[in-house]
């Protein structure tokens, strides 16, 4: 019997391989045999906006709802432009400044690409 991987999600050890690709029948996760694939695929799939257009470190976007400032009475309106983005990990994917709110983070799917 040959040693296969145990799942990197669930830690089981009931996986199998297809192809180039290992799948874990208890939890549905696949993952790559190349170590450097899934790396190189989640970098190439980026960050994208509401409308799937790659977003870079340094754009320009639009708001395409209005977003309540949590802690406060402000709101975001539709149409307001946020210059020079910064792309991070987590839920609210995009780090700015906004004129008249200040630094505040936001989700990618609530603004396109200007």
């Amino acid at each position: 019997m040959s040693s296969l991987p145990t799942c990197p999600q669930c830690s089981s050890e009931f996986t199998y391989e297809d192809g180039n690709m290992y799948i874990c029948p208890e939890c549905a996760h696949e993952w790559s045999s190349d170590p450097g694939a899934a790396e190189a695929t989640e970098q190439a799939a980026g960050i994208r906006d509401a409308v799937g257009n790659v977003l870079q470190d340094g754009d320009t976007v639009t708001v395409i709802k209005d977003l309540k400032v949590k802690g406060s009475s402000l709101v975001v309106k539709v149409g307001t432009k946020v210059k020079n983005i910064r792309l991070i990990e987590g839920d609210h994917d995009i780090d700015c400044k906004i004129d008249g709110i200040g630094a505040m983070q936001l989700k990618s799917e609530f603004v396109k690409k200007a």
